[in-house]
C-alpha cells in the first residue's frame, strides 16, 4: 500500500510536469486542465500516507476542486433547470449542525474562567478584520460587490477550522473553542450589522433580512447538533466520528460551485483578489496577536487571539453571498479566502509549534 502512495506522488509529479510545458510551450493551453487536476488528486491521495504531507491533504483537495471549476465551470452549474448553487446552504447547514454535535456547555465555561481573554478575542475579532477589509478593498479599487464581498470575509466569525490551528500550535485550545462558539452564536447580530455600516454604501443590505439569513443557516443547525448531543450522546458516537469528514466534503463542494458561478469574474480579478486576501488575513493574525501582547496576556493566549481573529468562516461569506442573489461577484472574495486561510494558517500553528 505504501507503494501505491508514492507511486501516486512521482504521477503527481509527472503530470505536473507535463502541464507546465503545455504552459511554457503549448498552442492550446485549454487542454491544461485534466494534467493540473489530476496533479493534484494524485499528490492529495498519495500525500495521506506522508506524515508531512498529510497536513497539506485539505489544501490539495481544494486547490483541485476550484481547478475543476475554472476548467469546467459548465458541469456545475445547473442540472436541466435545476441550479445546483441551491445545494450551497444545505451544505453549510450539515457543516454547522456538525459543529453543534462537538459542542456542549462546557464550551461556554472559559467566559466564566477567562473574561479578559475572551472580550479582547471578540473585539478584536470583529474590529480588526472589517475595518481592515474595508482599507483594502478601498486601496485595491475593486468593483462595488467584490468590494463587498471582501469586506463581508472580515465580518463573519471565525470557526472550527481555527480550534484545528490553536491545538497544532500549542496554544490555548479551550479559549479558542470558547470564543469561537460565542463569535458564532453572535454573528446574527454582529455580521449583518457590520456590513450595513461598512458596505451599505457599496450594495444594498437588507438587514433585517439577512439577520434571519444568518439565523437559519448558523444557530439553527448549531443548535439542532446541541440538542442531539445532549439528549442522545451515546447514541449519535458514530455521528460524530462521520460528521469531520462530511464536513471537509460539503466545504469542498461548496467552493466547487461557488467557483464555478463565479469563474468569469474570478479571471479578471482573481490575481489581485488573491493578494488582498493574503494582505487581509495576515494582516488579522499580526494585529491579533499584538492585541493580545498590548493588554498583558501570556504566550498561548495571544496565539490563540492571533489565530480567531486571522481565521475567518468564509464558507459562511460565500453562502450569505448566495442568499444576496450575488454569488458569483460578493461571493468570490470567500472562494479565495478559504484555501488561503487553510494554508497561512496551518503554515503559522506549525511554525509556532515547531518554536517550542
Amino acid at each position: 500500500m505504501k507503494n501505491l502512495f508514492r507511486l501516486l506522488l512521482v504521477c503527481s509529479f509527472i503530470l505536473g510536469l507535463i502541464a507546465l510545458s503545455i504552459l511554457i510551450l503549448g498552442n492550446n493551453r485549454g487542454d491544461i486542465g485534466p494534467y493540473i487536476i489530476a496533479s493534484l488528486v494524485c499528490f492529495a491521495i498519495g500525500g495521506m500516507n506522508n506524515s508531512k504531507l498529510k497536513q497539506t491533504t485539505f489544501i490539495s483537495w481544494t486547490f483541485a476542486v476550484v481547478a475543476l471549476g475554472m476548467f469546467y465551470p459548465q458541469y456545475f452549474q445547473k442540472v436541466g433547470d435545476f441550479k445546483l448553487n441551491t445545494l450551497v446552504v444545505p451544505l453549510l447547514q450539515i457543516i454547522m449542525f456538525s459543529m453543534g454535535t462537538e459542542m456542549s456547555l462546557k464550551d461556554f465555561e472559559g467566559v466564566v474562567k477567562t473574561p479578559k481573554a475572551v472580550i479582547i478575542g471578540l473585539v478584536s475579532h470583529f474590529t480588526i478584520m472589517p475595518m481592515v477589509g474595508v482599507i483594502i478593498a478601498k486601496s485595491f479599487g475593486f468593483p462595488p460587490e467584490i468590494a463587498a464581498g471582501f469586506i463581508l470575509v472580515g465580518c463573519v466569525p471565525s470557526g472550527v477550522t481555527s480550534n484545528v490551528m490553536a491545538f497544532i500550535a500549542k496554544a490555548n485550545l479551550p479559549l479558542s473553542i470558547t470564543i469561537a462558539t460565542v463569535s458564532t452564536l453572535i454573528a446574527p447580530l454582529m455580521t449583518p450589522l457590520l456590513m450595513k455600516i461598512l458596505a451599505g454604501q457599496l450594495i444594498e443590505i437588507d438587514l433585517m433580512k439577512m439577520v434571519l439569513h444568518v439565523l437559519e443557516i448558523i444557530i439553527v443547525p448549531v443548535i439542532l447538533g446541541l440538542v442531539v448531543n445532549k439528549l442522545i450522546r451515546n447514541g449519535v458516537s458514530w455521528l460524530q466520528s462521520i460528521m469531520p469528514t462530511l464536513s471537509m466534503l460539503g466545504m469542498l463542494l461548496i467552493v466547487l460551485l461557488i467557483v464555478s458561478s463565479g469563474r468569469d469574474n474570478l479571471l479578471n480579478t482573481g490575481p489581485l483578489l488573491f493578494l488582498a486576501c493574503m494582505i487581509h488575513h495576515t494582516t488579522g493574525y499580526l494585529f491579533g496577536y499584538w492585541s493580545g501582547r498590548l493588554t498583558g496576556l501570556d504566550e498561548a493566549t495571544c496565539r490563540t487571539i492571533s489565530l480567531e481573529v486571522g481565521t475567518q468562516n468564509s464558507t459562511l461569506a460565500s453562502v450569505l453571498a448566495l442568499q444576496m442573489g450575488k454569488v458569483a461577484t460578493v461571493g468570490l472574495a470567500a472562494v479565495i479566502s478559504i484555501p488561503w486561510i487553510t494554508i497561512e494558517g496551518t503554515s503559522l500553528a506549525n511554525w509556532w509549534r515547531n518554536k517550542e
